[in-house]
């Protein structure tokens, strides 16, 4: 099988607070919007600014962060991958589409005055936090183990 990779980065402005909910089983989730823009010019050479709204989603303690630190305005930088899930409309019948960015790291990127109310810090104006499982330590050892074959000068 050829190999293929999802990768979302993101950079932008949440929209609006995000909605915070449980599912049956207890896993925290969040879901919010976050805004991006993009320069363009137009056919008379002027610019204008578009913007593109994506659908977040995280769970667990990534969850709990954006619970305790983000609101409308914070400036975010998210890594995450495409996900699109389908339904049946209970009301129409008809089939339902929600393409969303999986959530599995994110930096806070908004100083305490520039959006995120409590802003989180420890020493910078940047966290991140990754809901990757963590690797075993020796999954880390074997990929910290570098020889002269590595170095590329």
């Amino acid at each position: 099988m050829a190999k293929s990779v999802n990768k979302v980065i993101l950079l932008g402005n949440v929209g609006k607070d995000p909605e915070i909910r449980s599912t049956p089983g207890g896993t925290m989730v969040a879901n919010f919007t976050l805004a991006t823009s993009d320069r363009q010019k137009d056919a008379q050479g002027n610019w204008q600014d578009r913007t593109e709204w994506h659908n977040l989603v995280a769970f667990s303690r990534t969850a709990e962060i954006i619970r305790d630190y983000v609101k409308k305005g914070t400036k975010l930088y998210v890594e995450g991958k495409i996900q699109t899930r389908s339904w049946d409309d209970k009301e129409s019948g008809q089939k339902r589409y929600r393409t969303e960015i999986i959530v599995n790291d994110l930096s806070l990127l908004s100083g305490r005055d520039e959006g995120s109310s409590s802003g989180y810090s420890r020493g910078s104006s940047s966290s991140s936090y990754d809901q990757r499982p963590a690797a075993s330590q020796d999954d880390y050892a074997q990929s910290a183990e570098i020889s002269d074959e590595d170095i590329p000068f």
